[in-house]
C-alpha cells in the first residue's frame, strides 16, 4: 500500500503552484506527453477556455513519439496562439521533466514567436 502522492503528482503540484504565483493574467501553454503523442494547449484560465491547441494526432501518422514531431507541434501551437492574439504565455510542463520532447516543443514555440 502506497501513501501520499507519486513523484509525477508532486512535480505537477509544485509546478502549477509556482505558475499561479508568477502568471498574472497571462495564459499558460500546457503540455501533455503520452507514449505515442504529445499535446499542447494555450489556456486562458481567467475565462476558462482554450485559445489554441496542437497535437500529433491530426494528420501525422508515422511521426508520433519523436523529438521532430514535438518540434512541429510547438511551431503549430505558437502560430495558432499568435493568430488568436496571444504572444506571452507561461510554460506549464505539468509533471513532465524538461528534456526530450517537452524541451523540443518549448524551444520550437519560442522560436516561432511565443514569449515565456
Amino acid at each position: 500500500m502506497t501513501k501520499g502522492l507519486s513523484l509525477f503528482d508532486k512535480r505537477r503540484r509544485r509546478n502549477r503552484t509556482a505558475l499561479r504565483a508568477r502568471a498574472g493574467t497571462r495564459p499558460r501553454l500546457s503540455v501533455h506527453r503520452s507514449g505515442k503523442h504529445i499535446y499542447a494547449q494555450v489556456i486562458d484560465d481567467a475565462n476558462g477556455h482554450t485559445v489554441a491547441s496542437a497535437s500529433t494526432l491530426a494528420g501525422h501518422e508515422g511521426k508520433t513519439a519523436t523529438v521532430a514531431a514535438a518540434t512541429e507541434v510547438g511551431k503549430r501551437v505558437a502560430e495558432a496562439a499568435k493568430a488568436a492574439g496571444v504572444t506571452q504565455v507561461v510554460f506549464d510542463r505539468g509533471g513532465f521533466l524538461f528534456h526530450g520532447r517537452v524541451k523540443a516543443l518549448a524551444e520550437a514555440a519560442r522560436e516561432a514567436g511565443l514569449e515565456f
